[in-house]
């Protein structure tokens, strides 16, 4: 997970902003399920 998304999901919960945390959910699981963006991540950072 990026540390940015790591960050505000921290933040969310904090807040117990309901709203925030479904829409950073979403957004985990719409990263994930991106092959491309995955293998691309994944080429980078090595």
């Amino acid at each position: 997970m990026p540390q940015w998304l790591s960050n505000q999901l921290m933040k969310a919960y904090q807040k117990k902003d309901r709203r925030q945390i479904k829409l950073l959910n979403d957004c985990w699981f719409f990263y994930r399920s991106k092959p491309s963006v995955r293998s691309f991540h994944s080429k980078t950072t090595q």
